[in-house]
């Protein structure tokens, strides 16, 4: 107990209190400028009843959410999965290539030259060469592309600290399992996967889970710098901007806590949802 004492005074310091305060404030009229005043749920109700975008943003990142946290755990998992037969030189190298997207935050700015809205931009000179288009595609303002751009671009930079749990999980699996489960009757690598790799990666599987869907709902910092903040018409809009457009522009920090509050609820029930879906894989 005297060896997690530190952790536990940590994670109630940086965790425990700032979760409460936000719960707390949530009921509040807050403006920084004057103190507290109780108003019980109307900011709630305010949000859900009468706040028409932070009602678009919940439905852009629930479905974004739902989407994309199923596949950036996928990915880093088959990533995973497929290099790991390699020699550990070329295993090494690989694993930087794909782990190095999460590293660079500024290499959004590669996606907004590839998505450029005039004739220079990557893919407007590709598809004008190729007879695709006449025009420049304005990507990064029309709202039908901005839901793939962001999804594409949030994957591409998924392969993050899950992945490499996942790379270090299969160099610890025994190889007698695989030997055994051949004479069981296991004949591909597919059954292999999923009635012997799986289930041993259980533990690395909910970690993934944790990372890809608390990312997946807090997306804010790529949409706001491929398509700004406010996002064109709102098309790209997130809950976290929106939180942070009633803090930081407007000050109202009891309505930016009630939209936090509600964010850490949704994310606590899909990882609760997320865990029981996996401990049933490979059963």
């Amino acid at each position: 107990m005297l060896f997690a004492l530190p952790f536990l005074t940590l994670f109630f310091i940086f965790v425990v209190i700032p979760v409460f305060t936000a719960v707390v404030i949530s009921f509040t009229r807050y403006s920084i400028l004057n103190p507290p005043e109780f108003v019980g749920l109307q900011n709630y109700l305010r949000l859900f009843l009468k706040d028409e975008i932070f009602i678009n943003a919940l439905k852009f990142t629930l479905l974004f959410a739902v989407i994309s946290a199923p596949l950036s755990m996928l990915a880093c998992l088959i990533v995973a999965w497929m290099i790991n037969d390699f020699p550990p030189i070329m295993r090494a190298v690989l694993t930087f290539v794909f782990y190095a997207p999460s590293l660079s935050g500024g290499a959004v700015v590669i996606w907004q030259l590839i998505f450029s809205g005039d004739s220079y931009g990557f893919a407007n000179n590709a598809l004008a060469k190729l007879g695709i288009i006449t025009e420049p595609v304005q990507w990064l303002s029309d709202t039908k592309y901005m839901f793939g751009i962001l999804l594409a671009v949030t994957l591409w930079g998924s392969l993050g600290t899950g992945f490499l749990s996942y790379v270090a999980a299969f160099r610890g699996i025994d190889v007698s399992l695989y030997e055994a489960a051949a004479v069981d009757g296991v004949k591909n690598r597919i059954q292999e996967l999923w009635y012997i790799t799986v289930p041993a990666l259980r533990p690395q599987m909910l970690f993934s889970a944790l990372i890809s869907i608390t990312g997946s709902f807090s997306v804010g910092a790529v949409s706001s710098a491929l398509f700004g903040n406010p996002s064109p018409n709102y098309g790209a809009h997130t809950v976290v901007l929106h939180m942070e457009d009633y803090a930081n522009v407007r000050y109202e920090l009891g309505m930016a806590c009630a939209m936090a509050t509600g964010l850490f609820l949704l994310t606590g029930a899909a990882n609760r949802l997320s865990g029981k879906f996996i401990s049933r894989i490979g059963k």
